[in-house]
């Protein structure tokens, strides 16, 4: 669901801080990355080493909690990048099975 604050689409759904480790790739680039929040819809993640990528193109995402997962790119700066998902019945299936089974609420390890 999208809202205009100001003439800015905000995503509606609530996200989930992780900490997942997977393989990002992007034509013929890869690169580690923490997947630092997920929702039902995409997912922001911090990539170890940046790679050439914009907004619009499609990315595969590999880890062992969530398989295999492809997205459009929503946004990319500084080494992050937020993902929205391209829905099938599988990825679905998977982000579900992930939140019922190994999602734990991570929380800062320094507390000020």
């Amino acid at each position: 669901m999208l809202q205009n604050i100001k003439d800015m689409p905000v995503r509606g759904n609530d996200r989930s801080k992780v900490r997942i480790f997977a393989n990002v790739k992007v034509m013929h680039e890869r690169s580690r990355a923490r997947v630092v929040d997920l929702s039902p819809t995409g997912m922001a993640l911090d990539l170890e080493k940046p790679i050439r990528i914009m907004a619009g193109q499609i990315v595969t995402i590999e880890s062992e909690e969530l398989g295999q997962l492809t997205g459009t790119v929503r946004w990319y700066k500084n080494g992050r990048l937020g993902l929205e998902y391209r829905l099938s019945t599988n990825a679905l299936a998977q982000i579900s099975s992930y939140f019922r089974f190994f999602h734990e609420e991570v929380k800062p390890v320094i507390r000020r």
